[in-house]
């Protein structure tokens, strides 16, 4: 769905974690905050930073184990207000996105983005 960016969001993690489906995982804390972002896990796999994992993608095996369900990226996009987006697919809180100007693909918390239908306020 079509959307328009309404606050700045510049993502905190310069090397996302990738994931291929199969690969196994160390699951981690989850997500605590104020933010509506739930199920949210830190992830770790061999050679790559530690990264945030929606909990739908996670087959847990065990205690602190895992294994992804599929392919996954956490990259988040840098934006700016007035960008368009196409919001592609919600999860906890954050929409996988597709920047229109370049086709570039990431994820933005829900809160950055005014989706159809959505009454903004004015204060």
């Amino acid at each position: 769905m079509k959307s328009v960016v309404i606050k700045v969001h510049r993502s905190e993690y310069p090397q996302p974690i990738r994931l291929d489906a199969g690969q196994l995982l160390s699951v981690g804390q989850r997500y605590e905050g104020s933010e509506n972002w739930e199920d949210w896990y830190l992830c770790t796999c061999a050679g790559q930073s530690p990264g945030w994992v929606p909990a739908q993608l996670i087959e847990i095996l065990g205690v602190g184990q895992g294994r992804a369900r599929e392919p996954y990226c956490a990259h988040e996009l840098d934006v700016e207000p007035g960008q368009l987006i196409e919001a592609l697919r919600p999860l906890n809180g954050w929409y996988w996105c597709k920047r229109l100007s370049d086709g570039e693909l990431g994820w933005l918390p829900a809160e950055v983005l005014r989706l159809p239908g959505q009454v903004v306020d004015a204060f």
